[in-house]
């Protein structure tokens, strides 16, 4: 065999050597080896974890209800007997082997659903997964979780009669289910601006003339678009969307308060929180859905926003939340910043997105998970949207009405005694107004106070009837 001869074998041998290798991973099989579920109001959402990509065919059966997964390569190496199946349409998970290398997956149902399935790839925070996304026909017997009724179903408000009409706040917990946002020092995101949202809720609809709705009402994934299509559903007059983020150093803190820039950021961290909360649809995933039979508006936010009042009135809510949070708790900056988070591209609601915090430095996150806290930056966020809206109330609103009429009108000076867990940063927020004011009227030194001190709470806005 003469030396070229030799050499094209060689060759052909490397190429074949090559191949093979390049084949061989894609004929393992690849395993599930998680398996997770999410209730939402109106739909679940089933999330195969695999090892590996992997096709998929579904279908459906009647009589009973199921719905038929079939997966070429792969099998079945999870345990199913710890999902949460309960105010859920699924029965139970079967699987069996199928062509000796495939598998079958049998979702056993209690009532007809419209699924829907797309594979998503690995990213940050997961690895090849298979989303089934099961939308319900018709709410399961069993009800949906208590929380979420209310809130889940937009319906369109009521056109005003006479300007007795509530001011509608939205409010978006950040991230859900699969996505659990910043997660550090045994802290997730996820769970802690939920539990404010819900706090700033309960607050809200205690306000006359104001009312409150949850975007997100339990621990599942909602896309971005989609939470500014709720609060539009809802005929939102402010979206509040609450997080608490993490950053690149650890010693990063403080609260900061956000609104959409229509061109650059405002900061390099405005521009690399808002990247990191854009990246929650990849994190959740969103089946690559078209968007091109969507609401339309959304093709045109930013020249709508240029043209119209949205993003001032976003600035100057931005600026008076910012301000009553600064009240009692450190700020990263003391100015409203801007960058392009998609949950705030509504060209019709004032949009602002509050970071409550970093949980990614210790010491805000041991804050962050307690209720106090909790409770405390919910007032503030609310204090700040109150004053906004004394001062602003949208035409046709009880609040507009009573401003119209001389009702609303600065309180008389009142008092509060001290109970334990108390602080005067607190009780400031509480009664909206500043810490000097209320050092001043009681001639405190500091911010010592002591449990059934009684303190007295200057003049403030608010709604009193005459």
């Amino acid at each position: 065999m003469s030396g070229s001869a030799r050499h094209n074998n060689q060759i052909w041998l490397l190429c074949g050597l090559l191949l093979m290798l390049l084949v061989t991973p894609a004929l393992q099989a690849a395993e599930i080896e998680n398996v997770r579920l999410w209730r939402a109001p109106d739909n679940t959402r089933l999330v195969f974890d695999l090892t590996g990509p992997a096709e998929h065919t579904l279908f459906t059966l009647s009589s009973p209800e199921r719905i038929v997964i079939d997966i070429s390569n792969a099998r079945f190496a999870a345990s199913t007997d710890a999902l949460p199946l309960e105010n859920t349409p699924l029965t139970g998970v079967r699987s069996a082997p199928r062509d000796e290398t495939d598998l079958r997956v049998v979702l056993d149902l209690s009532a007809s659903v419209n699924p829907r399935s797309f594979a998503l790839p690995p990213n940050q925070q997961y690895g090849h997964r298979l989303v089934i996304d099961l939308y319900d026909n018709e709410p399961p017997r069993s009800s949906l979780p208590k929380t979420a009724s209310p809130e889940a179903a937009p319906l369109p408000r009521q056109a005003p009669q006479g300007g007795d009409r509530n001011i509608i706040i939205a409010i978006d917990a950040g991230h859900g289910g699969e996505d659990p946002g910043a997660v550090a020092h045994g802290a997730q995101e996820k769970d802690v601006v939920l539990r404010i949202s819900r706090q700033l809720k309960t607050i809200i609809d205690a306000e006359p003339g104001f009312e409150a709705v949850l975007v997100r009402t339990g621990d599942y994934f909602i896309p971005l678009r989609r939470r500014t299509e709720i609060a539009r559903q809802h005929s939102a007059d402010l979206l509040v969307s609450v997080h608490a983020d993490a950053f690149t150093r650890q010693g990063a803190f403080g609260a900061s308060v956000y609104a959409l820039s229509t061109g650059g950021a405002t900061s390099e961290t405005a521009r690399l929180l808002a990247d990191r909360e854009n990246r929650s649809d990849l994190i959740g995933g969103v089946g690559g859905v078209s968007l091109s039979n969507k609401d339309q508006v959304l093709a045109s936010v930013l020249l709508d926003l240029s043209m119209t009042a949205t993003l001032s009135a976003s600035l100057d809510v931005g600026q008076q939340v910012l301000s009553s949070i600064g009240q009692f708790t450190p700020l990263h900056k003391r100015r409203v910043e801007q960058a392009g988070f998609m949950v705030l591209k509504s060209p019709d609601i004032p949009s602002i997105l509050v970071e409550t915090g970093f949980i990614s430095n210790p010491g805000e996150a041991r804050k962050l998970v307690t209720s106090g806290h909790q409770q405390a930056l919910a007032r503030a966020i609310h204090t700040g949207v109150r004053e906004y809206f004394h001062r602003n109330p949208p035409p046709g609103t009880r609040i507009s009405a009573l401003k119209d009429s001389g009702e609303l009108k600065t309180a008389r000076a009142s008092e509060h005694r001290v109970t334990r867990g108390d602080t005067l940063s607190m009780i400031a927020t509480r009664y909206g107004v500043t810490l000097a004011s209320l050092r001043q009227a009681n001639d405190l030194p500091g911010d010592r106070i002591r449990v059934g001190q009684v303190i007295k709470i200057p003049a403030g806005s608010m709604l009193v009837r005459n």
